[in-house]
């Protein structure tokens, strides 16, 4: 039986919609500085809106339930769907990029990656900086209300860990998914306006104010500047975008179960206190290095170490150093900790601090099994049992994650790459974080010099890294189409 795409295309279309109406913005920013990219972002506006609404207005039925293949195939066609057209600015922009390029950074901004192909931000089109950050911001939002709302329901990774009924109290304050996206989305532009809000008050001029906000809060690292944070040279600003990326990282919903309930319920929560406690020691490890084997002073070591850090372990790619001159230990622990990310429900990248704990947990039943054959161990998590096939699917993911990134990683030395700029542009690029390691793709490079099909493979990772691999590679199965 044929699987009926029509809901997918409807929402599709409204998804593409959605992103001609931002193209708004950059349009309206060039329109007022007198430039002519204005007219690229109004053609491409308006090409987008046209298919969108073609979708729209020939596939409207109604929908009462998707199905599991319908789902999936909604979910990976949709970030697919965007990321071609978001792209068709940078093509035809002063910026001229080839197509190639164009969805290189397109699928980097949607999917919060932050790698870049571009040069001369300073002095490029503002249009075309804000259409960049929009992209992560939108991105960002996307992520959160997916993991929330859809990838429980497609019981990708253990997600299913984080249905939305299992955080709800029993008067049932918020009974329905949408409900809860939409408290979301207020929250998301509450928190980018306070972030816009406080780096403009740092000194920052409006524009980059606004533009680092929203790509701090969506956890992006997409800047204004070719040397990223490092151009502003104020410790202030750093501070204040740190704390942005750890609000970032950790899950929104508990944001907006503190807001509503006044409980404590973010201090309470293992995944965020096992996410802080993680940052905080490996930022402790790289500011003693930095302070005793790099003539840092304290003061210096403290912030530089914390913001760098964070910044990778939160897979927001910003920068305010060439970390690669530091040492061997800082440099293996950043590529480490771009594995780990942040917290599910969040806008941070890497395999998602929760399925440690699942595996550790786990692990450790496994070695009481061994300890005491005829005992029956349980894992837990949260003071719960942890389900069967959460342990199964976590397993999984680790299993997939780890054969992903080892093909990506083949595949890129197999087009001709060094083998760090292989392993870890794979690294960076199925865990979402932005600058890699290397002279070539590292803090103080970009990725505009790898040869096409790099970009290609790169842009594939970036896509599986973000929908949480299952949603993607299901969809290459014979049986998922014949069912």
């Amino acid at each position: 039986m044929m699987i009926d795409l029509r809901p997918a295309l409807f929402v599709i279309g409204i998804l593409l919609t959605t992103i001609a109406v931002a193209m708004l913005a950059p349009f309206m920013i060039d329109l007022i500085n007198g430039h002519q990219d204005w007219k690229i972002f109004a053609a491409a506006g308006t090409l987008t809106l046209f298919v969108g609404g073609v979708l729209v207005l020939t596939n409207q039925a109604p929908i009462r339930k998707l199905s599991i293949q319908q789902a999936f195939i909604l979910t990976a066609a949709s970030w697919l769907a965007i990321t071609m057209f978001a792209a068709l600015p940078f093509v035809f922009s002063e910026v001229k990029l080839s197509y190639t390029d164009a969805f290189f950074e397109a699928m980097s901004g949607i999917t919060t990656t932050g790698s870049t192909v571009m040069t001369g931000l300073d002095s490029a089109p503002k249009g075309i900086l804000l259409w960049r950050a929009l992209l992560q911001w939108l991105g960002g939002i996307g992520i959160i209300v997916m993991a929330i709302a859809v990838l429980p329901i497609l019981r990708v990774g253990g997600m299913q860990l984080f249905k939305v009924e299992a955080f709800e109290t029993q008067e049932k304050a918020l009974p329905r998914a949408g409900q809860i996206a939409a408290w979301i989305t207020f929250l998301y532009i509450g928190l980018t306006i306070i972030w816009a809000v406080g780096l403009w008050i740092l000194d920052m001029d409006r524009f980059p104010a606004v533009i680092h906000a929203m790509t701090t809060i969506a956890t992006g690292g997409y800047s204004t500047s070719d040397q990223s944070i490092a151009i502003f040279k104020n410790t202030s600003v750093e501070i204040f975008i740190t704390i942005g990326m750890l609000v970032g990282a950790m899950p929104f919903l508990l944001y907006l179960r503190m807001i509503r309930e006044g409980s404590f319920a973010l201090t309470r929560d293992p995944q965020v206190r096992c996410f802080l406690m993680i940052a905080l020691f490996a930022s402790a490890a790289v500011i003693f290095w930095l302070w005793t084997t790099n003539n840092f002073s304290f003061n210096q070591a403290t912030i530089t170490g914390i913001f760098n850090t964070v910044s990778i372990m939160t897979g927001t790619g910003y920068t305010s150093a060439n970390y690669q001159n530091w040492g061997s230990f800082p440099v293996v622990l950043l590529f480490l900790l771009m594995f780990v990310g942040g917290c599910a429900g969040s806008t941070a990248c890497g395999i998602k601090v929760f399925r440690f704990q699942v595996l550790f947990s786990t692990i450790h039943s496994q070695f009481q099994k061994l300890l005491q054959p005829h005992g029956i161990f349980v894992p837990h998590y949260n003071h719960r049992p942890i389900a069967e096939d959460v342990v199964h699917s976590v397993v999984n993911f680790f299993c997939l994650f780890i054969a992903t990134f080892a093909a990506l990683a083949l595949v890129l030395g197999a087009i001709g790459l060094d083998y760090v700029t292989a392993i870890t542009g794979a690294a960076t690029a199925i865990c979402n974080v932005g600058p890699a390691m290397g002279p070539i793709i590292g803090p103080s490079g970009n990725f505009a010099s790898l040869p096409d099909a790099a970009k290609w493979i790169l842009s594939a990772g970036m896509i599986l890294g973000r929908l949480e691999l299952f949603t993607i590679l299901i969809l290459f199965l014979p049986s998922f189409w014949k069912r």
